[in-house]
């Protein structure tokens, strides 16, 4: 199977052509990267990827003639799109053409509710499914609204974006002003109520309207935390593969919620993040229409996101869409860096 996987300079593709390599039973698999930074290290990673192409932004003029003669020169079956721009660009381009190859991909509408974490969470907060929030406007701050509403301490973020871009606890006015003057580049920020507890992550994949599997982790730890104020990258070292139904819960109801509110059919794989209040309510911080960093962890812990993608997608008459939650062995835990495949252990059997 020909499969064309995009953004390969991030960690997170470069995982699930890992994966695929290294993990997977189905077919043998003969992956094309692009990236759009020449220094990209994926483009020169030739144990991954047979060929790879340096190729426009998802926004230039010239992306999709680039895109669909990769495509077309390798004959590509399946398509996996990463970076949260190229997601949105392919599903404006699905509503006005037939797509160059086979992809899981959401409804445009509910790409883009979802891409933009403010609106996302407008369309949830009434069902309190969500932390209280705030926009805010990095050159009009309304101090009053947001120390009525949220009070201190606050977390702070950019609406869009990922690798916890912009992210920050808050602990007083001083602070936040600050903080927006050395990210510059962040239009607009979203200030929520400061969640205490566990970081947790709902994976959830929907294929032709019926959810086929889910799991649930834990992030612990974070691939150079220190070099954040918030301690936060987006890429886990340290967490769990843990069995917590209510997670699970929350995470489809909310999802599903969304879908009717846009009128998107249930399609596509998504990853939840939520943290839990002080009294252990998971509440959703963002949805994202993609796979995150350590899919890898749960494929060695024996669910392989990746796989179930392209076997759906290429109508394996042997794959049991019958839904399921998947449940890890007891205590499993994850430890993984960017570049190697992650190892997987019992916590009690930590140093």
């Amino acid at each position: 199977m020909k499969v064309l996987i995009t953004g390969v300079g991030g960690p997170t593709p470069r995982s699930i052509a890992r994966t695929l390599k290294l993990l997977s039973t189905f077919k043998n698999y003969e992956i094309i990267g692009t990236d759009i930074n020449k220094y990209a290290i994926g483009l020169y990673q030739g144990d991954l990827f047979e060929h790879c192409y340096l190729v426009p932004k998802a926004t230039d003029t010239n992306y999709w003639k680039v895109i669909k003669d990769i495509i077309l020169k390798h004959k590509i079956d399946v398509a996996i799109v990463q970076p949260e721009l190229e997601v949105l660009e392919w599903s404006r381009m699905s509503v006005i053409e037939e797509l160059p190859c086979k992809i899981l991909l959401p409804d445009h509408d509910l790409v883009s509710a979802l891409v933009d974490k403010a609106t996302m969470t407008e369309h949830l907060e009434s069902h309190y499914l969500v932390p209280k929030s705030v926009r805010v406007d990095p050159n009009n701050i309304d101090v009053k609204n947001i120390e009525n509403k949220l009070g201190y301490p606050f977390w702070i973020r950019s609406t869009s974006g990922s690798s916890g871009l912009g992210s920050l606890k808050v602990e007083n006015i001083n602070a936040l002003r600050n903080w927006i003057t050395i990210n510059p580049d962040v239009t607009e920020f979203l200030a929520s109520e400061f969640l205490p507890g566990r970081n947790l992550a709902c994976k959830l994949l929907y294929f032709e309207g019926n959810l086929i599997r889910s799991a649930v982790g834990e992030r612990v730890n974070y691939i150079m935390s220190k070099v954040a104020p918030s301690g936060i990258t987006g890429n886990t070292s340290f967490g769990r593969l843990i069995n917590d139904e209510s997670v699970f819960e929350v995470s489809k109801d909310a999802l599903e919620l969304l879908m009717d509110k846009v009128g998107a059919k249930k399609h596509g794989f998504f990853t939840v993040d939520l943290k839990e209040d002080e009294k252990g309510k998971p509440k959703l911080t963002e949805i994202n229409v993609r796979m995150v960093a350590f899919n890898s962890c749960f494929a060695v812990g024996g669910i392989n996101f990746p796989e179930d993608i392209l076997r759906l997608l290429d109508g394996d008459s042997t794959y049991d869409k019958t839904f399921k939650l998947f449940e890890f062995d007891e205590e499993l835990i994850f430890l993984r860096d960017v570049d190697s495949l992650p190892i997987i252990m019992k916590e009690n059997e930590l140093f």
